[in-house]
Formats: structure tokens, C-alpha cells, sequence
């Protein structure tokens, strides 16, 4: 059931973290991938798939525009004959701090990379999207209550979360679902400062402390996650939000006061 054999998925944010791991698996799963950044780091992520036998187009543009998103699905279209799965994952943090004096322009631009990007490849991709079409967005347990992220950031991903609703919502009867994802903690390029400060200093076991499962947790965890979502597995999920955050968000985050 979470065989992907026979379709086509453009995946942005591709050139490394959670985007190029959820690249390789669905190629893997048998899909034909459109992989697409800003960084030309994209380009590696088409060669490991091509090497490892799957078929791949890498896409080096800006994902949050109206002509690098037009040339992305252009890119699938002209590959691959169609778009069968969305997974719109490009993002920033926009800063790890929740400061209050933000500037309105970084606000604004965290707000066009996380929102707007997810926004315009929902809108460009449905009109080649069929029955059985999937769409997953990326959000963030940042985006479900504070505590987990800077302000712009928490944002940004709680208006993710909408976007899937109202988007599911607005897709009735048309046979295309729309979900999202919410990591945690997760050891990408993003967030590798976190996890180098910490092995640095010799902390690095209380990385995740935070969750119930005491770890962070790697790409290809939420990759999983995605690639379900996105296949027929999960012919009845819709409109969903999925946090895969070692149990994160089950509770309101808090420092833990019992000793080791």
C-alpha cells in the first residue's frame, strides 16, 4: 500500500535534511522525483538517486516564487508527464531566538519561504493534479503551541497547519488529499548548530530531553512519515496534521527537574 510505483513527486526543499531523505525514499518506494532548492546542493540529491538506480530531475530555484515554482512543475510535466504527489517542504528558521524585535523585512521573508512558498505550489500544481492526487506540506510542532521555535518561525508553521485545513476543506470531492507534518527536533542542516553546540560542550545526551523518547530524531523518521501520508496507505487521511516529535507535543514543553 505505500508503494509509489508509476507516480510523480516534486519535493521541495531537496538539498539535504528531511527534503533529500524523503526524495530517496519515495524514489525508492518507485516514484519519479522532481527535486527542488535554492541550493545547488540539489543537484548531489538527483545524482544519489540516479546512482542508486531512480529517476530524478533536480531543480535549482527559489521555491517561494511564482517562476520557480512555474519551473519546478514545468521540470515534472516535461520529465515525467504529470504530478501525482506534493511534498512542499522548503523552509527557514528566519533565527533561533524568540526576540520581539524582529524586523518587519526578516519577518516578512520567513513568512514568504515558509507560507506563501507551500501556498503557490499548492495552487500551481493542483490544475495537474488528478483523482488520487497527495499533498503534504511541511509544519512544525513549532506551529501547534509555543515553546518550540522564534516567533516568525511558530508563526509561519501555525499558519501552515490552517493552510492544510482550509485547503482540504476547499479540495472536497475532488479526490486529492492534503495533509501536513509537524517535526521536532530533528538533526538536519537547519538545526545543526543545536546538535554541534551541544556534542561540543559534551551535552549531548540531553539532546530531545524535552520529549518522552529523550532524543532528537533524524530525516529519515519524518521521511517515513511523508511518504505514507503520500501514499494510498492513507487513503483516509485528510486535512491532517501528523507530529512526529518523539511525543513533543503531548504535553507543554518544561525542563525536566529529576536527576540522572
Amino acid at each position: 500500500m505505500s508503494d509509489l510505483s508509476g507516480k510523480t513527486a516534486i519535493i521541495t526543499g531537496a538539498a539535504g535534511g528531511i527534503g533529500r531523505a524523503t526524495a530517496q525514499l519515495m524514489a525508492e518506494r518507485g516514484a519519479s522525483v522532481v527535486v527542488a532548492d535554492v541550493k545547488d546542493a540539489v543537484v548531489e540529491t538527483a545524482a544519489l538517486i540516479t546512482a542508486a538506480g531512480g529517476q530524478a530531475r533536480a531543480v535549482q530555484t527559489d521555491c517561494a516564487t511564482d517562476a520557480g515554482v512555474a519551473q519546478i512543475v514545468t521540470a515534472a510535466l516535461e520529465a515525467f508527464g504529470g504530478i501525482d504527489i506534493l511534498f512542499a517542504n522548503a523552509g527557514v528558521t528566519g533565527g533561533m531566538m524568540p526576540r520581539l524585535d524582529t524586523p518587519s523585512d526578516a519577518f516578512m521573508e520567513v513568512l514568504r519561504i515558509n507560507l506563501l512558498g507551500p501556498w503557490i505550489a499548492v495552487r500551481d500544481c493542483l490544475p495537474h493534479m488528478g483523482e488520487g492526487g497527495a499533498i503534504v506540506l511541511t509544519a512544525s510542532v513549532a506551529g501547534l503551541r509555543a515553546g518550540a521555535g522564534p516567533i516568525p518561525y511558530s508563526a509561519s508553521k501555525a499558519a501552515v497547519v490552517n493552510l492544510v485545513q482550509t485547503s482540504a476543506m476547499a479540495l472536497t470531492g475532488q479526490g486529492i488529499r492534503i495533509n501536513g507534518v509537524a517535526p521536532g527536533l530533528i538533526e538536519t542542516p537547519m538545526t545543526a548548530p543545536v546538535f554541534d553546540d551541544a556534542r561540543a560542550k559534551g551535552r549531548e545526551g540531553k539532546i530531545g530531553q524535552l520529549n518522552p523518547t529523550r532524543r532528537g530524531g533524524q530525516p529519515e523518521e519524518i521521511a517515513a512519515a511523508v511518504a505514507w501520508l503520500a501514499s494510498d496507505a492513507a487513503s483516509y487521511v485528510n486535512g491532517q496534521v501528523l507530529a512526529v516529535d518523539g511525543g513533543l507535543s503531548a504535553q507543554h514543553p518544561f525542563t525536566p527537574k529529576w536527576s540522572i
